[in-house]
């Protein structure tokens, strides 16, 4: 099951929602979030939901050992490694034997678990955090499943900490405001999923889909497409996420900050994904040293932790070049071999360093998205000598910039600035507070029927 799916927001949200207002106090409430994620996740596997369980009943019996008086250092290693290991086998021991070693003889055909990167660190963060504070930990297997199993954030994040997760089964209050105000970022993520995902999507699955990229037009057409694509179809999905936890009675940290403005790619780290930028921050590039020990190791911790970011996303060489991409240009900043803090302090500057994260962002994107690392080559080689123009390229490129997907495109381009921090500034921003409801509302009514069209498409970070 899928937050955009017909069966989720036709029967499974309204259904959720009755029952958890009904119910009187956080405790009962907490009950029925319980039963909700774990029929929500069996959706996807029967068998994933048992190696859910099974993963959190072990992280639990790690956590209640972490919180025991002068206990080893051995045993947080082996929770992490423990974690790490699970996550290996089922998603990148077929990639070590195939893509690496060459036996395809021995493929083994596991199946994952939907969201697995995401619920396996939240354990291991959970564990860290127990281990450098008992206060962190819990002694509830059943605060713990829920935490890990709940199911606005079981599929795709943000990636939250139990820490932050924990006090608020017992303190949170639910409130009709609140509620409204979580409805509407839901719809407005929904929104950013079906209408633009769902549109540019068109155009970049029409582009890559082919055996060959025939033009500069197309390449850059697709790397654009893609861009968009993947930043309204992931924040979407975190305004979701967000949204219901809002009317939950949760508050969950922001995980996007308008991250096509950023200046270097320092910046668009903390603005992209950026509950798996803290994560990677505090758990894998403070331990090694962060920026204490000169800039040198400064650079080279950064191309450590971008090189795993890559990994992180999915078995496959590209992902791995994406992350090595990040890594060797975030650890070139650090070097000042690419001088973007000096970009800072001009306006023409800025702008400079603006185009140029964008453009590295970009063509990293464009290895993302490919099937192969040849097929990345290809685009991005396309992008910048794809002179020759053929009657069938330019058939193809006018199917794809229909009215409705250029509309999409400019829109699109125009929503990745921040005009809404801007417009809130102004005194009469206020006004606007009710007819956002209104916009919701038939923002809603376009999302459903863009399903009842065929519309649907997982998340793209679903699979991760």
């Amino acid at each position: 099951m899928n937050l955009d799916s017909i069966i989720f927001l036709s029967v499974f949200l309204p259904v959720c929602l009755a029952i958890y207002w009904l119910i009187p106090g956080n405790k009962g409430k907490n009950i029925v979030l319980l039963a909700l994620g774990l029929v929500f996740y069996s959706f996807g596997s029967l068998s994933g939901l048992a190696v859910l369980v099974i993963a959190t009943l072990v992280n639990y019996v790690v956590g209640l050992i972490l919180q025991t008086e002068n206990c080893p250092k051995a045993v947080i290693v082996l929770g992490v490694a423990a974690n790490l290991l699970f996550l290996a086998v089922y998603k990148y021991l077929d990639f070590l034997l195939c893509g690496v070693l060459g036996l395809e003889q021995v493929e083994l055909g596991l199946v994952a678990p939907v969201g697995i990167s995401f619920f396996t660190f939240k354990s291991i963060s959970y564990l860290i955090d127990t281990w450098r504070s008992k206060e962190n930990g819990t002694k509830s297997f059943f605060d713990l499943l829920l935490y890990i199993s709940f199911f606005p954030q079981i599929m795709a994040g943000p990636i939250t900490r139990f820490r932050e997760f924990g006090p608020q089964l017992s303190l949170r209050k639910v409130s009709v405001e609140g509620a409204a105000a979580g409805l509407r970022r839901f719809v407005v993520g929904l929104a950013k999923k079906l209408i633009f995902a769902g549109t540019l999507g068109k155009i970049v699955d029409g582009v890559f889909s082919l055996d060959a990229v025939q033009d500069v037009r197309l390449a850059w057409l697709a790397a654009i497409a893609y861009s968009l694509q993947i930043y309204f179809d992931f924040s979407g999905y975190s305004d979701m996420a967000i949204g219901l936890g809002g009317v939950l009675g949760f508050h969950t940290p922001e995980n996007f900050q308008y991250p096509y403005i950023a200046h270097s790619v320092e910046n668009f780290w903390r603005r992209w994904h950026i509950s798996l930028s803290g994560w990677f921050k505090d758990y894998l590039y403070i331990p090694l040293g962060g920026n204490r020990k000169g800039t040198l190791r400064k650079g080279l911790n950064k191309a450590i932790v971008f090189s795993l970011c890559g990994i992180w996303h999915g078995a496959a060489w590209t992902y791995i070049l994406w992350g090595l991409w990040h890594g060797l240009l975030s650890a070139l900043e650090s070097l000042s071999v690419l001088p973007v803090r000096k970009l800072e302090k001009s306006r023409g500057g800025r702008i400079l360093g603006r185009v140029y994260t964008l453009l590295v962002v970009c063509l990293g994107f464009v290895m993302f998205r490919a099937t192969s690392v040849s097929q990345g080559f290809q685009v991005i080689g396309a992008m910048f000598t794809g002179f020759t123009f053929t009657p069938q390229a330019t058939l193809l490129l006018r199917k794809l910039l229909s009215p409705e997907t250029v509309a999409v495109l400019l829109l699109g381009i125009a929503l990745c600035l921040p005009v809404k921090d801007y417009l809130a500034k102004k005194s009469w921003y206020r006004i606007l507070e009710p007819i956002s409801y209104i916009a919701a509302l038939v923002l809603l009514v376009l999302c459903i029927a863009k399903l009842a069209s065929g519309g649907f498409a997982p998340f793209i970070y679903a699979q991760f």
